[in-house]
């Protein structure tokens, strides 16, 4: 099943984005190759219930089962040991990346209290984008009363942009409510 999102993408975006950056190539136009969610599990990686419950409930988020990430050497100050779970990883692509993002522009964010749009300073130099989410109720996949604590999690949404400024762009045609600047309210939003 094609998502909404990919077939906007493909329909409306790209000819935008094509006309607006005067690409020569079609390989040149942007786009989003994967997404990346990960989850420290601080204290709880002792306790294997708290994992199996992590583990599960990214999965539910992001539709597709996650790995356990281990520690690769002991740290005493941390009380770490070799091969202890520290986190948890889920990477999408296809199909599932954009049934994820989808629900995170259009249902996730908007249900954050208080949300002014993200931040757009949050791009790594080579137009890839990283996210902090502080809580996982904002997802209408997770029922309230099965959490056991609220945790937060980490989103990196990879493109094959080569600026940030292209990065920026892609994701702002996309729909992703980033929050605007008084430098941006001056210009009337356009860069």
């Amino acid at each position: 099943m094609v998502q909404r999102l990919k077939t906007f993408y493909l329909n409306s975006v790209r000819p935008r984005l094509e006309q607006e950056h005067h690409y020569t190539n079609p390989h040149q136009i942007p786009l989003v190759t994967k997404v990346v969610i990960n989850r420290g599990l601080g204290d709880t990686g002792q306790n294997s219930q708290a994992v199996d419950a992590c583990l599960d409930e990214l999965s539910q988020i992001a539709g597709q089962r996650g790995v356990i990430t281990r520690s690769k050497k002991a740290i005493a100050g941390f009380k770490i040991r070799e091969e202890m779970p520290v986190g948890v990883s889920v990477t999408l692509r296809g199909e599932r990346m954009y049934g994820f993002l989808d629900r995170l522009i259009n249902l996730a964010l908007p249900r954050i209290r208080d949300f002014q749009g993200v931040s757009p300073r949050s791009f790594d130099g080579h137009g890839n984008y990283s996210l902090g989410l502080e809580e996982q109720l904002m997802f209408p996949e997770i029922d309230y009363d099965a959490i056991d604590r609220v945790r937060g999690m980490d989103i990196s949404i990879v493109t094959s942009s080569t600026t940030d400024q292209e990065g920026l762009s892609l994701l702002r045609e996309l729909g992703m409510p980033f929050r605007m600047s008084s430098k941006d309210l001056a210009s009337g939003g356009n860069e």
